[in-house]
């Protein structure tokens, strides 16, 4: 094939993955949905939590096995069982809810929300590899729409339902299954990793090797940074240029970001960084992670702000619901299932531009201001605690808003720059694995704050005489919940001031200890 074939058919896989990866982002569409189907099948708030965390572990406790299965069987398999997956389990989930009461018990509902969230697991990280090798020295565009769209899945499901079926929740869950399915299979057949052509080739080797002679990889005094002798050993100078083009991209998942061009495109660019001139290089990953600060460190930051952010994702329906039953309880449930279809588009809006500007923004630091990329994360964390403050003090439900925005604002900036973060610290090769490590974090802490929200609003909730729960207390049913979260939001960005400190007196010692060798 000609190059302008071979690009066209690029720009062809391109786009269905970032149709698949519009399928993906579904598992954030949960709130607008999760309040009327507890209602209908009289679910408390902690079981209607719990199906939430049930779709959140799938999406973040299946990141290992997808990532190794699509590294070794491709990237199709992983769409058509993440197409599966998705559409199968929506469909379970829709006939739940016409059966009614008592027609599927909460563990096996629990079983269908995780099929959903592996399925979007599955399908967006077969997306985002392709993306990344098709392009190996455009990854950073040509995964910026996936990654987009992505973001974007929620608002896109939700306001086709506001405008195709309002009020009929019934009729949203079998469009999340048929949308789902159909948009994945029906792009599977145009997504392909097209051979590339002598413009994509690597970097001759003398240059590899000039590069990495004068970036020299060693231990620290501490330790806590970089590799042993023993396992930069396992990685010779020369075996980078025998390398295929594909090698350096990598395979991620929701978890990625607008990778900041951690490539061998731009070998200048990473002077400033701990370990970025040897990111290529660098090759940390399984138990080798276990031992060191900067895992421990990441994998604490991550679990504590997504926990954050999940609670108000999955219950932001629940906020809306009770704030608006409280403040006026002549409004009919159409109209607060229209504010929670509102509130869910709001939420997915805003984390779209938080990943575009952090992944920008996290460039502009590193190579304009030449400081650290956990500035975003401090930025992050910052937001997230202005809308704890907003969900603790909010009570008349048209600034409810505030909450929704800067929720998926934060979010948003975490998620644009944590996948670099990863990348510096343990290198681009084991990104995948390293990655499907790194969010158990969200498994852990979703599950610790959105059951502590589950229930302190059922404490506040009453039974009704049909076996519905209502909350009728307002802000009282769930303000405990974002007082405890802002002491969260605070201990994250302790820690992300922790982690500029700790970075910046690792870059001091490892510069001394170059200029020391380079004297010698």
């Amino acid at each position: 094939m000609s190059e302008r074939s071979l690009r066209a058919a690029r720009v062809v896989s391109v786009v269905a993955a970032t149709i698949i990866s519009l399928a993906c982002g579904t598992n954030y569409v949960y709130s607008a949905w999760a309040p009327q189907f507890a209602e209908r099948l009289k679910l408390s708030s902690t079981e209607s939590n719990l199906i939430g965390v049930f779709g959140n572990l799938g999406m973040y406790g299946t990141g290992i096995p997808v990532g190794l299965m699509i590294d070794s069987k491709g990237p199709r398999p992983g769409v058509l069982i993440g197409a599966l997956a998705l559409g199968s389990g929506y469909y379970l989930i829709h006939i739940a809810y016409d059966n009614g009461p008592d027609s599927m018990g909460v563990p096996l509902i629990c079983l269908f929300s995780f099929l959903t969230g592996m399925g979007s697991c599955s399908a967006f990280s077969a997306s985002i590899k392709t993306s990344a090798l098709n392009w190996p020295n455009h990854r950073g565009t040509a995964t910026a729409l996936p990654l987009s769209a992505f973001g974007l899945s929620a608002f896109f499901f939700s306001t086709i339902s506001s405008f195709a079926f309002p009020d009929n929740t019934s009729d949203f869950l079998l469009l999340l299954a048929a949308g789902t399915f159909g948009m994945a299979f029906i792009s599977l057949f145009f997504l392909r990793v097209v051979p590339h052509s002598s413009s994509y080739s690597m970097v001759p080797t003398d240059e590899v090797r000039g590069r990495s002679d004068s970036n020299p990889m060693h231990r620290t005094k501490s330790g806590e940074t970089r590799f042993s002798a023993e396992q930069s050993s396992q990685e010779p100078d020369d075996s980078v240029s025998h390398k295929s083009p594909e090698v350096p991209c990598v395979d991620t998942d929701e978890t990625s970001s607008l990778m900041s061009k951690l490539s061998l495109e731009n070998p200048g660019d990473g002077a400033e960084l701990v370990t970025a001139p040897d990111s290529h290089r660098l090759d940390v990953r399984g138990l080798a992670l276990l031992p060191r600060v900067e895992f421990w460190q990441l994998f604490a930051m991550l679990g504590l702000l997504t926990g954050i952010g999940l609670m108000t994702i999955n219950n932001i329906g629940n906020d809306a619901q009770a704030l608006w039953s409280h403040y006026d309880d002549s409004v009919p449930p159409s109209f607060i299932q229209q504010r929670q279809l509102m509130h869910v588009s709001i939420l997915s809006v805003f984390s779209f531009c938080g990943r575009l500007l952090s992944g920008a923004g996290s460039d502009l630091i590193v190579k304009k201001l030449g400081m650290s990329r956990f500035w975003c994360l401090f930025v992050s964390s910052a937001i997230f605690c202005a809308a704890q403050v907003c969900g603790a003090k909010i009570q008349n439900p048209h600034f409810l808003s505030f909450v929704s925005g800067l929720t998926g604002l934060a979010y948003g900036f975490l998620f644009g720059v944590y996948p670099s973060l990863v990348a510096e610290a343990f290198g681009v090769h084991g990104l995948s694995q390293n990655w499907g490590c790194m969010i158990f974090a969200p498994v852990i802490a979703g599950n610790i704050f959105n059951l502590l929200y589950g229930t302190i609003y059922d404490h506040h909730s009453t039974i009704l005489p049909g076996g519905e729960r209502d909350c009728p207390d307002g802000l009282q049913c769930y303000r405990t919940a974002y007082w405890i979260t802002f002491v969260a939001s605070l201990a994250g960005m302790g820690l992300t001031l922790w982690s500029i400190r700790h970075e910046h007196v690792v870059k001091a010692r490892l510069r001394k200890e170059r200029s020391t060798i380079r004297e010698a």
